[in-house]
């Protein structure tokens, strides 16, 4: 029977994507391994690979087609011996779980992608539900359904095998009512209604306004920072640093790295001074697992890098045992490849701290939302010549640049915040020590 290829998950939050470009024609001889399509995800645009040898029987998505939901049939995939003839009968997909031409609908943000990215595995088992049968759904299905208190067996799955995935969840009304949902914890709040869109524009109505549909990165965007502000317990440090040896520091080391091409910025001291400060005071190089807090041992600092539409938050790993000029070799690379969207997954996956600067837009505070599931961010504004009192009472001009640390503090209290924050600010404020 022909075989369904269905529109894969290529990042861990895609839930539908854009179909750009066939790189195949109907009647086409494929193998595995060769680029069918680009696909279009909420982060990047990546490459689509065959799975199996065979014949495009039907292509059943035309380019340029957007918001198609993942696991959505996209072309009809014709084996030896099987001709269009086929194509009238109902495709079945193979019975081999480890053989499929569908990605996870939600792959585990800890996995590394394979450079395969249209081959998945197939969904972890899960024992639930009252008669112990094994319950298959996605990583991301599953933490929603803890967070809102539902009982995975008893909802259906719509994903390939009985799959639960996200989409199940928000028809859970009509598949699982109140006393069928697992208690809530004590003292638990419902979960607030989602925005009625044409209730929103039934206010506007004799008023003029432009219509700009979400694509797949701005959903993604809203959806994280809905989590991370309704989940996320935050608290806030704010702190002062003295830029004047920095900047002049920094002047120095620029004029000798002259010869090679090497201009290193403030934020590149900024990203060091993190990876340091995390290394310095190990407990807050955390993250939130749900049920525990995994301490990493590595300074994996997370970047945030604003591009058209969106932003990404480029992971630095191992920032603290690479020097300056690396670092910032680095970070242009990896600001060059998020505004063309060419990051693959493992680029922007993991890290425990990220930084956000918006100090070249004239910022001068401002509060960043942390980025789950890191322990804390950095918001770093403009350094501005002010007034200050010396250390010998007398008052003098300094550059002073403000930051605030935002803290979850299920992972980082307030006073290992406060030892995390003043460790970057003695790095920052003594610049030549990083270099030891």
């Amino acid at each position: 029977m022909p075989i369904e290829i269905l529109m894969p998950a290529l990042s861990p939050t895609m839930e539908e994507g854009t179909l750009a470009k066939w790189m195949v024609k109907e009647g086409e001889t494929v193998s595995s391994g060769d680029i069918i399509a680009e696909i279009e995800t909420d982060k990047a645009t990546m490459e689509f690979e065959a799975v199996d040898d065979g014949v495009i029987g039907k292509l059943l998505v035309t380019e340029g087609t957007t918001a198609v939901k993942v696991n959505t049939p996209i072309a009809m995939l014709l084996e030896d011996g099987e001709s269009a003839d086929d194509l009238d009968a109902p495709a079945t997909p193979k019975e081999d779980p480890a053989s499929s031409h569908v990605a996870p609908a939600e792959p585990s943000a800890s996995t590394a992608p394979s450079q395969g990215y249209g081959r998945g595995d197939a969904p972890e088992p899960q024992s639930g539900g009252a008669s112990g049968d094994r319950i298959f759904a996605s990583p991301l299905a599953r933490r929603i359904a803890a967070d809102m208190g539902l009982d995975l067996g008893k909802i259906k799955g719509s994903g390939p095998r009985g799959r639960i995935v996200k989409a199940d969840l928000e028809n859970t009304p009509a598949q699982a009512s109140a006393s069928d949902r697992a208690p809530a914890a004590a003292g638990a709040t419902a979960a607030p209604k989602p925005v009625d869109a044409s209730a929103v524009a039934k206010m506007y109505e004799g008023r003029s306004y432009t219509e700009v549909p979400l694509d797949g990165m701005r959903k993604t965007v809203a959806a994280r920072l809905t989590e991370a502000k309704q989940t996320i317990p935050h608290f806030y440090l704010r702190r002062s640093v003295m830029l004047d040896p920095l900047v002049t520091f920094r002047s120095q080391l620029n004029a000798r790295l002259e010869k090679r091409d090497i201009k290193l910025s403030i934020n590149d001291f900024i990203i060091k001074a993190c990876a340091l400060a995390l290394q310095e005071v190990p407990a807050a190089n955390a993250v939130w697992a749900g049920d525990r807090i995994l301490q990493l041992q590595p300074s994996d600092v997370a970047v945030a890098v604003a591009i058209e539409g969106g932003l990404f938050t480029p992971v630095l790993k191992d920032a603290h045992q690479k020097s300056l000029s690396a670092l910032s070799s680095e970070m242009k690379d990896l600001a060059a490849r998020a505004r063309a969207r060419k990051l693959a997954p493992h680029d922007y996956q993991g890290g425990s701290f990220a930084i956000s600067n918006l100090g070249m837009f004239g910022i001068e505070n401002f509060d960043a939302v942390i980025n789950p599931p890191h322990g804390a961010i950095l918001a770093v504004g403009a350094g501005i010549k002010k007034p200050v009192v010396a250390s010998d009472g007398t008052l003098t001009v300094a550059t002073m640049m403000s930051m605030t640390l935002s803290v979850d503090h299920r992972v980082i209290d307030g006073a290992l915040g406060a030892q995390l924050f003043q460790a970057i600010v003695d790095n920052l404020e003594n610049p030549m020590a990083m270099l030891a």
